[in-house]
């Protein structure tokens, strides 16, 4: 039942857009600020936006770059001890990141 409302919601979207609904909107061109995560009390966002602005990245936000960066070492990397090293050390991450977000 919900594919049938995004079907919907899409076709309604392209519809809008063909009659030119959504031309000139605000912010038209710009990035999205996508700071914000709408889950979070407006307490836990204002203590983000302090963190942020004074330079602290999460140990979360760091861990997936990692991860990401190993992932992307493995594509180019042969097997052997190098690579067993490196898969070794993704693992390490993904577990930490995991530990992260079940006691976190």
């Amino acid at each position: 039942m919900a594919r049938i409302f995004e079907i919907l919601a899409e076709q309604r979207l392209q519809d809008a857009v063909r009659r030119g609904e959504l031309d000139n909107l605000p912010g038209a061109g710009q990035p999205l600020e996508l700071d914000d995560d709408p889950l979070l009390t407006p307490e836990q966002r204002l203590f983000n936006r302090i963190l942020k602005n004074a330079g602290f990245t999460p140990h979360e936000v760091l861990l997936r770059k990692e991860i990401a960066a190993l992932r992307e070492r493995l594509a180019d990397l042969p097997d052997g001890p190098v690579r067993e090293a490196t898969l070794r050390e993704l693992a390490r991450c993904c577990l930490t990141l995991l530990e992260t977000k079940n006691h976190g």
